[in-house]
């Protein structure tokens, strides 16, 4: 176990109380009227005492960071800065035990506590965390195959791009998320969309079995014949602190990709779109080896944003039948590439040196809502909007639109209600991210611009409740908005909830809530 800043910091930083006993601590929860998350809203329980007490329960290789060293920011510096959790102390484990210690020791003191890895983790619930331990699992990388060729275990930390490239290396696949900088298992929480999904599902579909620290500070081991293994795959983050996974692999038969990369001007918004379902995604049956995607952006010297629209299939070209109606409606710029599987999300502007990948000052809140199909009436309305709102004088120019259309083939073979993630039945994933330096009245005004784009596509689709994507979330969506607004969905998270997280540990994210 290792100590950064030493003890001067943290005598500097830490109360002058030595420690206080559990029995007064929850003496104290009562009085303040803490309810679901049974937090204290001070820091000041916590002193030097408490962190020595922690790090005799840590393994040589973890680390204990303190305000002010440069490890302390760099792990806790967060992809968007609204509404960021406020970390006191960041604790990076080097085992899968060290998380179950640090928990221990944060339930013993009462002390908050929240996962960091990767980017774009950026629900606004994360800020009601207003002290607390952060615990970055970087550290807990790696990838093991099984000698059997069908099954691989990933630790904790592991990024996507590292699982990609580690069973590449084995000649085999898995899904994985598509952004390279995101960790595997925070989009896989959530159900987590891929490139490979039309073949085998979503990233939870490829849980065999999963290691998980409770929120009483136990590891348990869950697999299918747990309760608990319907919640962890779509609703995971309340549930725990997953330390390791066990997924199916496959052989990698899916190597070679090619993307055509159309650009148009606003004005080809409802053509460009009523082709997308017409000859792409085709009522819901869009082909298992063909993806669409596009972005909003603006650019200099164009009048409004552009349509960045990729069209990607397995194979080393695209089909003539899927690009040339998008020919016939004159893109002002067509660029066809060819190459590997490990290709995609350089092509589509999400590797690791891309800007998505990067953590700057800035504020990134998304607004997502998956819909049936595109509705080229409302993408005209919301591209009007989008483009007076982002003109080149606003503070929100740089900000972007996500329209995400995977093959969702593999993800309609699994039955609905087997797994808690709600939205198996929808087709497209859309959001618009506005981005923005944080300013006086520009959250009120992002939150206000972004609620207004998604209540247009939400009433094109004629939902009358949300269906957003938790990993994209804004905040304000709800439990039915995350996880499906039907009855027996509601009830059963909420049972598990009560019986696995009573006190709400494990509610930044997304957080159930309790009667």
């Amino acid at each position: 176990m290792r100590w950064s800043n030493a003890f001067l910091a943290l005598a500097t930083w830490a109360s002058t109380i030595t420690a206080i006993e559990e029995e007064d601590l929850l003496s104290q929860e009562s009085s303040l009227g803490i309810h679901i998350g049974g937090l204290p809203p001070s820091c000041s329980f916590w002193a030097s005492a408490n962190l020595t007490e922690l790090s005799t329960k840590l393994s040589p290789g973890a680390d204990i960071y303190l305000p002010g060293s440069g490890s302390f920011n760099s792990l806790s510096k967060r992809w968007s800065e609204l509404q960021i959790p406020q970390v006191n102390v960041t604790v990076s484990p080097a085992t899968e035990n060290d998380v179950v210690q640090t928990v221990k020791w944060a339930n013993k003191y009462r002390v908050p506590f929240l996962v960091f890895n990767g980017v774009h983790g950026a629900i606004t619930t994360l800020g009601q965390m207003d002290c607390g331990v952060n615990i970055a699992v970087e550290k807990l990388s790696g990838v093991t195959v099984a000698s059997s060729g069908t099954a691989a275990t990933i630790l904790g930390g592991t990024k996507s791009k590292v699982v990609t490239d580690s069973l590449w290396a084995a000649n085999k696949q898995t899904v994985t998320g598509t952004c390279e900088c995101v960790s595997y298992l925070g989009p896989a929480l959530g159900g987590g969309h891929g490139w490979l999904q039309g073949y085998y599902g979503l990233v939870a579909d490829q849980f065999i079995s999963v290691n998980i620290a409770l929120s009483d500070g136990t590891l348990k081991t869950i697999t299918p014949t747990s309760d608990l293994w319907w919640a962890v795959k779509g609703a995971g983050h309340n549930f725990g602190i997953v330390t390791s996974v066990t997924v199916k692999i496959y052989p990698a038969n899916h190597k070679q990709w090619a993307i055509e990369t159309l650009m148009f001007t606003g004005d080809k918004v409802q053509a460009v779109y009523q082709a997308a379902n017409d000859y792409l995604l085709q009522n819901g049956t869009q082909a298992v080896d063909v993806i669409n995607w596009s972005y909003w952006v603006n650019i200099p010297d164009f009048d409004g944003p552009v349509i960045l629209f990729y069209i990607i299939q397995e194979g080393t070209s695209v089909d003539s039948a899927y690009i040339a109606p998008f020919h016939a409606l004159g893109p002002f710029s067509i660029e066809p590439q060819a190459g590997d599987y490990r290709d995609l999300a350089r092509w589509t502007g999400i590797d690791l040196a891309a800007p998505p990948c990067q953590k700057g000052n800035l504020a990134n809140p998304r607004f997502p809502v998956y819909l049936p199909r595109y509705n080229p009436t409302a993408q005209q309305t919301i591209y009007n909007i989008f483009k007076t709102a982002t003109n080149t004088s606003s503070p929100f120019y740089n900000s972007l639109f996500m329209f995400e259309g995977y093959s969702t083939q593999g993800v309609k073979a699994v039955p609905s209600a087997s797994t808690a993630f709600a939205w198996r039945s929808d087709n497209l994933l859309v959001a618009p991210l506005i981005q923005y330096t944080p300013g006086p009245g520009l959250d009120a005004a992002a939150k206000a611009l972004g609620n207004q784009l998604r209540d247009v596509l939400e009433a094109g689709a004629g939902y009358t409740t949300p269906h957003a994507y938790v990993n994209y979330a804004y905040g304000d969506e709800g439990n039915k908005g995350w996880y499906g607004a039907e009855l027996w969905r509601q009830a059963k998270l909420k049972l598990l909830k009560a019986k696995y997280d009573p006190l709400g540990r494990f509610s930044f994210f997304g957080g159930i809530t309790l009667p």
